[in-house]
């Protein structure tokens, strides 16, 4: 990869493991529907614009069906969760649950039949993955804070399905106008909920949520296209293993979260799964690859 791919790449690392904290952050004043609603709606107000003046906004929105199911998997139900479920959770330890997301995926990638079939290597990943996970919420979530790991967990199952539907309806589809599509259609439904009462924030969170939106969003998304450009889609999606790495790190030094025995004896377990279940086989041809989708957290 060249000096320029490895740049993008430490920017996406940053850029998608920082969402964690801000989230963190922004639910001390803001509901997850307030939060939602601003993250979206501001995304929206600069990505629409952008992508309808490239002609991408109208071939999304012909393709409405798998656009509302994308939307809904990627954006509308796994934000809402996940800012609820950060009100109760650790920032590092929301980030390490979602970590989970490629071992669900190689699931749901088998049941679709977007993959080849789970040899020994794959399941071994599988289950070791899993063990990460148990690990992590057998050491680290007190009783009061099961209700948040279920959140969580689907928030994993959507984030894992999202490229599915996306690869198989909407493959053909601008990318950039899905995205300006479903931030704009997920600001819509969250506008009636999170308006009322809504308020300006402290200097604090209202800082959270323009990065959130301006940082993690916009420009995270023009930086995954510029590094599928640059390295493919495959070493692309290799950000997936790093970030949970940054919101542990960033958890710990910015907002005082423990160094758990969970996040230890967990994380490395999942990072492994992760690998070995997503592993190509070297007999079989690589599929297409999927959609470019939206900043998945």
């Amino acid at each position: 990869m060249t000096r320029r791919g490895w740049v993008l790449f430490a920017t996406m690392c940053v850029l998608w493991g920082l969402p964690y904290l801000l989230i963190k952050i922004a639910v001390e004043e803001l509901t997850p529907a307030q939060l939602v609603l601003l993250r979206t709606g501001l995304a929206a107000v600069v990505l629409v614009p952008y992508a309808a003046a490239r002609g991408q906004l109208l071939p999304a929105l012909r393709a409405w069906k798998p656009l509302l199911a994308f939307t809904a998997l990627e954006l509308t139900v796994p934000w809402l969760l996940l800012a609820d479920a950060e009100r109760d959770l650790p920032s590092s330890l929301t980030g390490l649950l979602v970590a989970a997301v490629p071992l669900v995926a190689a699931f749901a990638a088998r049941a679709g039949g977007h993959a080849d079939r789970l040899d020994r290597t794959r399941v071994l990943g599988l289950a070791v993955g899993f063990a990460g996970v148990a690990a992590l919420v057998g050491l680290d979530v007190e009783g009061g804070a099961v209700r948040a790991v279920a959140l969580v967990g689907v928030v994993v199952v959507c984030y894992a399905v999202a490229p599915l539907v996306a690869d198989r309806w909407l493959s053909r589809v601008p990318s950039t106008g899905v995205t300006a599509a479903a931030l704009a259609i997920t600001a819509l439904v969250y506008l009636p909920v999170g308006a009322p009462g809504l308020q300006v924030p402290s200097g604090r969170v209202l800082a959270a949520v323009l990065l959130l939106t301006v940082a993690c969003t916009v420009v995270a998304l023009l930086a995954f296209f510029a590094l599928i450009a640059e390295a493919g889609p495959q070493r692309a999606l290799v950000i997936t293993f790093v970030n949970p790495a940054v919101a542990l790190l960033l958890g710990i030094v910015v907002l005082d979260e423990a160094l758990t025995l969970g996040a230890l004896v967990g994380f490395p377990l999942v990072l492994v799964g992760c690998v070995l279940a997503t592993r190509r086989s070297r007999t079989v041809e690589a599929p297409a690859p999927l959609a470019e989708p939206v900043p998945s957290s």
